[in-house]
This record gives structure tokens, C-alpha cells and sequence, in this order.
């Protein structure tokens, strides 16, 4: 049977572009330098403020939202601070060798693969430094590896009694999860375009705050392409310090306008949803969460421990069913699968992954009843609309 080569991606990042964003980028190119793109670049700016609930400025780097680490700790810290690392997946081991090959003094706080960061655990250790000598703390606030969600505001009360500066990666989090930059009092929050935002990968999107540019005014860590003074210096004329991805600007404007239009109160409701139904259906099919809490799993990124191969289970599901799954990440690459849910992505679309999925695993010879994954998510669903 001759097949269309349509398929569903459904990984967390980088996530399904919507049209309007997908169009803005056709738009004729423009003098950098000039006022359309100075109005251009201080629309995006403002709306970006509301996203990260900050009355801070909001920067714009072209670049990965890995980018952020390396900016987060040029600007603000010095030469041989030390820093805890608090890291629950690949992408907070990511995030400390960083740190640790920028030639901090790095202390990593690890924990179990699906377990959260302990909120206590970080205050003993906190406690425990009297000299205060621990200048920055680093946390994800969604590890997208593992599919678990940090308590960020739980560490954020334990980080400010301490006075160190509280580092938080949201790529996977930001737009799609709760998190509230001031209200919280987060220090340094960093995001991709290419995750919740809904726009291909190349920006870095970083925001710090009044603490962290006073740090950043006595920082002494070399840098150019990531410097915030620079970039600051620019803002204050709606412009960058370097050619910048004017294209993609044009993207993250459509896509913020959409986001605004939905709310993003709206779109955490939305990512809830997803994320409670996408569980239902995975533990419908008799597999288990990576997730050891569920009420610490994540609702833009679901990881399931494999029954069978997981490349073998994403292979099927890719050219059988037409759903495109993400693998596991570091020493989890042959244990887990994930299955993306997070930016334009509607409740429909997790059924279809979720129907995907029962379908490779009897293709695979796993024992599962199919339909069960996608009645339990439908009954999610109708229990939402129902109220």
C-alpha cells in the first residue's frame, strides 16, 4: 500500500511550527539598523517581559537556548566562583560542564534520573555554607531529558535566604509550565525559541534580574559574543550589538501574538491537559513513568521506560504510524522513550502519538490491548470539557 509521507512530530523540540509563524519568516528582509526593525525588535522585547512575568529586560541572542548557560555565567559571576549544580537529567549535566569547563569552582548535587531536586536537600546544603562562598546555583526548571519538573519556587525560597543567585533553566518550561521571574525572585531565567515558543531553533532568549546585572556590572569572566552589558547598551535603542536573526524575530512576533491571543494562563491550562492525558494513556498501555512522583511529571515532555527497544519501538512508530517519538538522552538512550507535547500541540495530537505508540508496541509483539491508551486519554479529555 503506497503511504503519504505525512507525519506527526512529536518530540519536545524542536516543536511543530504553526502557518502564521511559518510565514512571518517570508517576509522581505530589512535594514537592521533602521526603524522597522527597531519597532520590530522592541514589540518582541515587551511581549517577551509578560512571558517570563518580569518587569526586567529581556534579551535576545542568535544562538541555541544551550547559549543561555554560557551567558548566564560570563555576566554574572568571576574567575574561580564557586557554583552548585543541581542536576536531575542530561541537560543539568550538560549545564555543569559547562560551568565546569568555563573553570568554576563547580559542586554537583545530583539526583536519581526521575526523581525532582529536593528543595530541603539544597537548603542543608546551602545551610551548610557559612562563608557563603557559593556564588551561583543552577537549576533546571523542566529537565526535558527525563520528563520531571523542579519546584523552582520551592529552591527559590531556599536559594534567597542564602544570597547566591539563582540560575534557572526554562527551555522546556517557559510558555508551557507555571513560572513566575519576579514573583518567585529568579535570578537568571533562560529559554530556545525552538521549544514552547513555537518557532524554528536560533535564539536565545535570557532574562536576569536587578541582582544579577549588578553582578554582572563587577564580573570580570571574559566574553564578547554573550555580553550583557553590550546587549543592554543596544536595548536601550531597540537594537543588538551584532547582526541579528531577523528573520526568526519576525517568528517568535507571530508566535508571541498567538500565545497572547490564547494567554498564557490559557496555555498552561492547555499543557496541563496534554500532560494528564498523555499519562493516562501511557499507564493505560501497562508502561511506567520515568517519573518516579507523578505529581512532579511534566506536562510538556512525557518519558516511559521501554519494554522493548526504544529505537526499534520509534522506528516503527515513525514509518508504520507516522508519528515521529524522541529517545532517551545519555545513559537512558536505550531505556526510555519520550513522547513531546509542548508548544503547537493540541490534545488531538496526543491521541495520535499515543495511538501510535499502543500500535508499534503490538507490531513489536508487546502485549497491549489497542485503544485502551487512547480511550483513557479521550476519558481525561471529556472529564476537562465536562468541568
Amino acid at each position: 500500500m503506497m503511504r503519504m509521507e505525512k507525519s506527526l512530530l512529536m518530540i519536545p523540540g524542536p516543536t511543530p511550527i504553526p502557518p502564521q509563524v511559518a510565514a512571518a519568516m517570508t517576509q522581505p528582509m530589512l535594514n537592521h539598523r533602521g526603524e522597522a526593525f527597531s519597532a520590530l525588535f522592541a514589540e518582541v522585547s515587551t511581549k517577551l517581559q509578560k512571558v517570563f512575568r518580569t518587569a526586567q529586560p529581556v534579551y535576545i541572542f542568535p544562538g541555541a537556548g544551550s547559549g543561555g548557560w554560557e551567558a548566564a555565567l560570563v555576566n554574572t559571576l568571576n574567575p574561580g566562583d564557586a557554583v552548585l549544580s543541581v542536576s536531575i537529567g542530561d541537560f543539568g549535566e550538560r549545564w555543569h560542564k559547562v560551568a565546569v569547563q568555563l573553570g568554576f569552582a563547580v559542586e554537583r548535587l545530583r539526583f536519581e534520573p526521575g526523581r525532582a531536586a529536593d528543595p530541603e536537600r539544597i537548603a542543608e546544603r546551602l545551610a551548610e555554607d557559612r562563608e557563603r562562598r557559593i556564588k551561583a546555583v543552577l537549576i533546571q526548571h523542566n529537565e526535558t531529558s527525563t520528563g520531571v519538573t523542579n519546584d523552582v519556587r520551592a529552591i527559590a525560597r531556599a536559594v534567597r535566604e542564602h544570597g547566591a543567585l539563582l540560575m534557572v533553566d526554562s527551555v522546556s518550561g517557559l510558555g508551557a509550565l507555571p513560572l513566575e521571574m519576579d514573583e518567585w525572585g529568579l535570578d537568571v531565567v533562560l529559554t530556545g525559541a525552538q521549544k514552547a515558543l513555537m518557532c524554528p531553533p536560533g535564539l536565545s532568549i535570557i532574562a536576569f534580574s536587578e541582582r544579577a546585572r549588578a553582578a554582572a556590572e563587577k564580573s570580570a569572566m571574559p566574553k564578547f559574543y554573550w555580553d550583557l552589558k553590550a546587549a543592554h547598551s543596544s536595548l536601550q535603542k531597540w537594537q543588538t550589538p551584532y547582526t541579528p536573526a531577523i528573520s526568526l524575530l519576525h517568528a517568535l512576533k507571530a508566535a508571541l501574538e498567538l500565545l497572547e491571543t490564547e494567554t498564557l494562563e490559557g496555555s498552561w491550562a492547555r499543557h496541563r491537559l496534554m500532560g494528564e492525558m498523555c499519562r493516562a494513556g501511557v499507564k493505560a498501555m501497562g508502561l511506567r513513568l520515568l517519573a518516579v512522583d507523578e505529581r512532579t511529571a511534566s506536562n510538556s515532555v512525557t518519558a516511559v521506560v521501554a519494554p522493548v527497544d526504544p529505537k526499534r519501538l520509534r522506528k516503527v512508530a515513525r514509518e508504520q504510524f507516522g508519528v515521529e517519538l524522541a529517545g532517551g538522552q545519555g545513559d537512558l538512550a536505550d531505556q526510555i522513550f519520550r513522547i513531546g507535547h509542548l508548544g503547537y500541540v493540541v490534545p488531538g495530537d496526543v491521541l495520535q502519538a499515543l495511538a501510535a505508540t499502543e500500535m508499534a508496541l503490538a507490531q513489536l509483539g508487546v502485549d497491549v490491548q489497542i485503544g485502551r491508551a487512547v480511550a483513557a486519554a479521550q476519558e481525561v479529555w471529556m472529564n476537562h470539557v465536562r468541568g
